[in-house]
Formats: C-alpha cells, sequence, structure tokens
C-alpha cells in the first residue's frame, strides 16, 4: 500500500472533461486542506488491476468494474460514495417501427442491436433481464458494437452505433442505456417514426468510488468528508458537478448491483 499522506485516485480517461473534472475535484480538495490527486488510465481493467495492488487508494468505477472490485477483494473493498444519477438507473428496448414487434417475446427470431460487451446498460443487463422475461435469447439474432473496449461503455459510441443500426433498417430492436435515449432526442436525433421504446428495464445502480481495503480510515474519512461538501447551490462546484452528469453526492449503497453479479453468473 502507498504510506503517501496524500489520497491517488484512479480514473478512466474516456472523454476529454475527465481531465477539467479532476483538476477541478483537486482544487476542491486542496481548498478543504486534504491532499488528492489523479491517475488517469486507458481502461477499467488497468485501474482495476493497481487499485488491487495498492498503487493508488480509490477508483472512480463503473458497475461492472465495481462488482470486479468487490469479487476479487471478497467483499472487502470499501465503497465511499456514487451520483444521485447512479441510483436507479434503466436500460430501453427500442424496437424499428413495422419490425411486428409489439412485446418482448415477438423479439424471438429478430435481430437485436447491442453495444459494446463491457457495458452494463447496453448489453450485460439488457440480456440479462430479457431472459428473466422469459425471451429464450438462442432465438435472438445478435447484431454486436464492440466499440471501445475497457470504457464500459462511459463513451457511449457503442449504444449510438445501436441506434444507427435501428434508423438504417439493419436492426429490428436494439439496447441502449437511457441516458443515451434521452440524451439523443433532445438533440433532435431520433426519428420517433421509425422507433419507439418497446420495454424500460427494472433499476440498477451505476458508478461508485471504490478504496483499497488497506486505506487509512483517516484518508477514507477524509475523502468522504470533502466528496460529500460538495453543493449544487457553491457555483464552482456546479460547474464540475454539472461535468460530471450529478447535483448531490450520496452514499453508496450495493443492493442496486445485485442484478449485475447475477449476469455475470450466466454463461457466456
Amino acid at each position: 500500500m502507498r504510506n503517501d499522506k496524500s489520497i491517488l485516485l484512479g480514473a478512466v480517461a474516456y472523454d476529454p472533461k475527465v481531465v477539467t473534472i479532476w483538476e477541478g475535484i483537486r482544487e476542491h480538495f486542496q481548498d478543504e486542506g486534504v491532499a488528492l490527486d489523479f491517475a488517469l488510465f486507458s481502461n477499467y481493467e488497468r485501474q482495476v488491476a493497481e487499485l488491487l495492488k495498492g498503487h493508488i487508494d480509490i477508483a472512480w468505477n463503473t458497475p461492472l468494474a465495481h462488482v470486479h472490485v468487490k469479487q476479487r477483494t471478497g467483499g472487502e473493498s470499501i465503497s465511499l460514495g456514487m451520483r444521485d444519477s447512479d441510483r436507479d438507473f434503466h436500460a430501453k428496448v427500442i424496437a424499428r417501427r413495422g419490425a411486428g414487434i409489439t412485446s418482448l417475446k415477438d423479439l424471438e427470431g429478430k435481430t437485436l442491436a447491442v453495444g459494446s460487451s463491457d457495458s452494463t446498460q447496453a448489453r450485460i443487463l439488457p440480456l440479462y433481464f430479457l431472459g428473466q422475461e422469459g425471451v429464450d435469447l438462442s432465438r435472438l439474432k445478435i447484431l454486436t458494437f464492440d466499440t471501445h473496449l475497457g470504457k464500459h461503455g462511459d463513451t457511449g459510441t457503442s449504444e449510438l452505433d445501436v441506434l444507427k443500426a435501428l434508423h438504417e433498417g439493419n436492426a429490428d430492436a436494439g439496447t441502449i442505456g437511457d441516458l443515451i435515449w434521452v440524451n439523443e432526442q433532445a438533440a433532435g436525433h431520433v426519428d420517433s417514426g421509425r422507433v419507439e421504446v418497446l420495454w424500460t428495464t427494472p433499476g440498477f445502480d451505476h458508478c461508485m468510488f471504490d478504496a483499497h481495503p488497506l486505506v487509512s480510515p483517516e484518508k477514507i474519512e477524509a475523502f468522504k468528508r470533502v466528496l460529500f461538501a460538495m453543493s449544487w447551490d457553491n457555483p464552482k462546484h456546479r460547474r464540475l458537478l454539472e461535468l460530471e452528469g450529478l447535483r448531490e453526492w450520496l452514499p453508496p449503497r450495493e443492493e442496486g448491483y445485485n442484478s449485475l453479479k447475477e449476469a455475470l453468473k450466466q454463461p457466456k
């Protein structure tokens, strides 16, 4: 483990704004008298590996990375906090109008476009939930878009590929996260005359701050104190919160990852 008194946090550089976000948060911590720095990684597998080695103290993880950390530490890793927007996340099953799909069972025999294999919201959980609803997954013709593997769906690119396939008639239905669906609608990129929502999945939780089990209690408490001190009412904080897609940091909860844990037990 690191014996440096400063906190070293890991984050994945999925977008240029990541630098702006963490430089701003580092400044916030410094203003509160806590030394924090960050290390950027190109993928979550490397970030998880470096956390488990104790080379970083804390990692800002996707749900898939969070579950992997919990599993590989025997449940001993320390969950620190999450965004309000990370709670009760959903995915959508989108259907192409005219494809003859009015129910989930109608997906059988049809082409279903899905996002990257490491995307919780665009592939792993939608397929799991469909199976739970009685859809015979072996009868689906799966069209995969494995773009930006290692980023765990953070870039949203594979979800945009799914929407494109539907609009162009290359797929009958597709799975994407709620956030991309809402954003693409707001941007005017969804033709409601061609596609519609067939189904919304049950809720699940998204990103989490994970600490190595041996990080000192002093670092843990300092991190939580300063993180939760960020306020939407503070214009300086609000700029960073908006960039990171939240209004408020919330305490951790584990029950929102139960469906993902079950999905990962399924045979590939």
